[in-house]
């Protein structure tokens, strides 16, 4: 079937099974959208219902046509009005991609007047990222800045530092579809309830909360699942490679053996910097850069008690000639302001300014009190692993395991059974034993269902980062050494570090192996 002379047909962007959006599930073939005519300018125009007719494309998902643009003519995007847009990406994080889909007006004419487009702004693989997606995403940034006291840098600057976000979380969800990595609705609804139990609300109080917070709950559950995907997709790319040394853990406990304490009380010491309820936005920033220019002081090593006596302002003269200290504080009292730095900062380090309605508050872990790690509970188990990829899915991965699971209570050898069918080829040469297990050694999925097995007891199948397993706890021992959990503290601690790096570098990799377009920074080129 012929296509009309200066017109586009446009994908409903179906991507094939390694470019779905999170929670999509598979591409059912190749459709394509409506065919739209332009007009001798080269921009797409507004058509009735009735104009519209659909065909089938041989190019597959995001085939068919592209628009035939006039020399020097930038790709736009279709996005529907606002009011019926239903995006899949976050609302607290990174905005997902909108679907291209034309908002068609009832009645209008071949001659109705041009609607502007929604500019593409990165292509990513398969995928593009729109003008309005990046937009939303700097307006949900800002905020942050502002309540971070951090001085928001320009606008070129904050938009290439968001799309640079953006791109990142697309590349990670496009390598997880393709790997067959999925988070299901049961293991995401658990997550959700957690994250409302640790706020002390029930899932319908966080609904509540975020609606009335302009995020919509829908938007925020989606953003949950692509973090989700993508936790599990660095544990089994990346993390699992990361090494810490014997060496390495006694330097982290002779320098930093205070963060691994389980604070019970801190101390804590404070500088404000003052702000009227009737200040400017001018004056708010002046106090905002007046409270870094104090932070940067006192980091290169400034004393705090003679910074505060000299700086701090408000109702608190007595504290202020007193160095600015506040004196002890069970950790569940300290003031909400200050729950943050002083669960999070070791001693004698310096928050980055926090803005309250008195104005910006520079707090410091002047001391802290609690108690090291004493009793370390270690458990023997052996598993059976099944990874899954393009060819062997969530349900052919479990399926298996339930068949050797059944082969396992008619009595045939666990260690046999791992060796011949486990993906995990260290544990499998071992018959699946991986020894003795400490708090933190797996991954979080993998430990919980540990920890609720019986010694000689088998999982039902259950999913991890790495895949499918079977679990046997063989025994379990106590051992009351704090020196042993200690250092197992400083390597989880040190293994974080590394991750972040490690992650960095890995990102680079697959931004080298993708196509990308970054057409912002090519605007600014032709611009600069």
């Amino acid at each position: 079937m012929g296509t009309p002379r200066n017109s586009v047909q446009l994908s409903l962007l179906c991507r094939r099974p390694g470019h779905l959006p999170p929670g999509e599930g598979t591409c059912p073939g190749p459709t394509v959208g409506p065919v739209i005519p332009l007009d001798s300018s080269g921009r797409i125009v507004s058509y009735p219902e009735a104009a519209v007719r659909t065909e089938t494309a041989t190019e597959g998902c995001f085939g068919g046509w592209w628009p035939r643009q006039p020399a020097g003519m930038q790709t736009a995007a279709l996005t529907r009005r606002r009011t019926s847009i239903r995006p899949w990406g976050p609302a607290s994080g990174l905005v997902g991609l909108f679907l291209l889909i034309l908002g068609i007006a009832p009645g209008a004419t071949w001659g109705a007047t041009l609607q502007e487009l929604d500019s593409i702004v990165a292509v990513v693989n398969k995928d593009v990222i729109v003008r309005s997606e990046l937009e939303r995403e700097i307006t949900l940034a800002l905020p942050q800045l502002r309540e971070q006291g951090a001085d928001p840098p320009s606008r070129a600057e904050l938009e290439r530092q968001v799309l640079d976000r953006m791109i990142d979380k697309r590349l990670q969800l496009q390598e997880a579809a393709r790997l067959g990595i999925k988070v299901e609705d049961g293991a995401l609804t658990q997550a959700m309830t957690s994250i409302a139990e640790r706020n002390n609300l029930t899932l319908e109080e966080l609904q509540t909360a975020l609606v009335a917070s302009g995020i919509q709950f829908e938007d925020f559950r989606e953003d949950t699942r692509a973090q989700m995907i993508m936790s599990q997709l660095q544990a089994r790319e990346v993390i699992k490679n990361i090494q810490v040394t014997d060496p390495e853990v006694k330097r982290f406990l002779a320098r930093e053996a205070d963060s691994l304490i389980e604070r019970t009380d801190v101390r804590l010491s404070h500088i404000l910097i003052a702000v009227p309820e009737t200040a400017s936005p001018e004056e708010v920033e002046q106090a905002r850069q007046r409270a870094q220019a104090l932070v940067a002081k006192l980091r290169a090593g400034a004393d705090f008690a003679q910074v505060a006596r000299a700086e701090s302002q408000g109702q608190q003269t007595q504290q202020a000639q007193e160095g600015g200290d506040l004196g002890w504080f069970p950790l569940a009292d300290v003031p909400s302001l200050a729950q943050e730095p002083a669960r999070t900062l070791n001693k004698g380090e310096i928050s980055n300014p926090l803005r309250s309605p008195s104005g910006f508050h520079i707090i410091k872990v002047t001391d802290l009190k609690g108690t090291g790690p004493a009793v370390l509970t270690q458990t023997k188990a052996r598993h059976i692993l099944i990874r899954t990829n393009e060819v062997v899915s969530d349900d052919d991965a479990r399926i298996r395991l339930e068949q050797l699971r059944m082969r396992l209570a008619g009595g045939d050898d666990f260690a046999n059974l791992a060796r011949a069918n486990s993906d995990d080829t260290g544990s499998a040469l071992k018959g699946g034993d991986l020894g003795w297990v400490s708090p933190g050694d797996t991954v979080p999925q993998f430990e919980a269902v540990m920890n609720e097995l019986a010694p000689n007891q088998i999982s039902q199948p259950f999913k991890s980062s790495f895949g499918w397993h079977i679990l046997q706890v063989l025994e379990r021992r106590t051992q009351d050494t704090t020196e042993e959990l200690m250092a197992l503290k400083a390597k989880q601690k040190l293994k974080e570090r590394k991750a972040d790096e490690a992650v960095k570098q890995w990102l680079h990799r697959l931004r080298d192996e993708a196509y990308l377009e970054d057409r912002l920074a090519k605007a600014r080129e032709r611009e600069g």
